[in-house]
Parts: structure tokens; sequence; C-alpha cells
């Protein structure tokens, strides 16, 4: 409910020019596959945000709107940041 609301703001925003580029489950990989010795691997570990778009002063704008926090979600948000340089907006 709360993402479709925030959806529904930024979508206003997108059309009054506010904001650009408004995409939806945008993935970042965190940490890329593995190969493991024995010829098995580990999956990559991403993040999926709920929104990113551009409001042209900042540049590039990660959010996601969370009812609440999860441990895996602190440690993508903490990886987003060392990986990618992006703080996570959080919308509450």
């Amino acid at each position: 409910m709360a993402e479709a609301k925030r959806y529904e703001y930024l979508s206003l925003l997108e059309r009054t020019g506010h904001i650009s580029g408004l995409t939806m489950q945008v993935e970042f990989v965190l940490i890329p596959k593995q190969t493991k010795e024995d010829g098995g691997c580990e999956r990559a570990v991403k993040y999926k945000a709920d929104f990113v778009y551009s409001n042209g002063t900042t540049g590039v704008v990660v959010e996601d709107v969370k009812g609440f926090i999860t441990k895996d979600y602190i440690i993508k948000r903490k990886l987003m940041l060392e990986k990618h340089g992006i703080t996570i907006r959080e919308i509450k």
C-alpha cells in the first residue's frame, strides 16, 4: 500500500518535470556469482530497489519503501554504499 502511494507521488513529480527516468524494481549486483573449487557456484547477491530516478540536483536517487527494516536489508544497504557509492533513501 505504501509503495503504491509512493509510486503515485513519484509519477506526479515525473509528469510535472521535477524528476525524470522513474523506474521500478531495479536490480543492483552487490556480490557477483562466485565459482567454488568443486565446480559448484554461489549465486550473486542482489539488491532490488523499489524506485530509481533522477532529481536533477543530486543525480540518481535510489529509494526503498520500508514497513520495517530487516537484518538482510541493513547488510544490503551497507553493501550498496560500499560497492556502488549509493545511499538508499528510505521512505517509511
